[in-house]
């Protein structure tokens, strides 16, 4: 499986995804930072990669339906990390 990872999601998010065999790539690594979502989830269509993101914006089934897309994945974190 393919993943984009979004500008939120660290380096250390990265390599857990790298650790587990799966095709990574980065919106810092392709320098689309600060892109507009729309932007990013086009790329993602095209590339056919799933986003992995932080953005409660892509969560919202209104405005990113998830059926032309390999996937989106809101990730919640606890407050605190130990």
């Amino acid at each position: 499986m393919k993943f984009k990872l979004d500008e939120n999601i660290g380096q250390r998010g990265k390599q857990l995804f790298i650790d587990a065999g799966f095709d990574v790539s980065t919106v810092v690594e392709q320098k689309l930072t600060g892109a507009p979502d729309s932007e990013l989830i086009m790329v993602c269509q095209q590339e056919k990669r799933c986003l992995v993101t932080l953005d409660l914006d892509f969560s919202n089934p209104l405005n990113y339906q998830p059926s032309p897309y390999s996937g989106i994945a809101v990730l919640r974190l606890p407050k605190q990390l130990n």
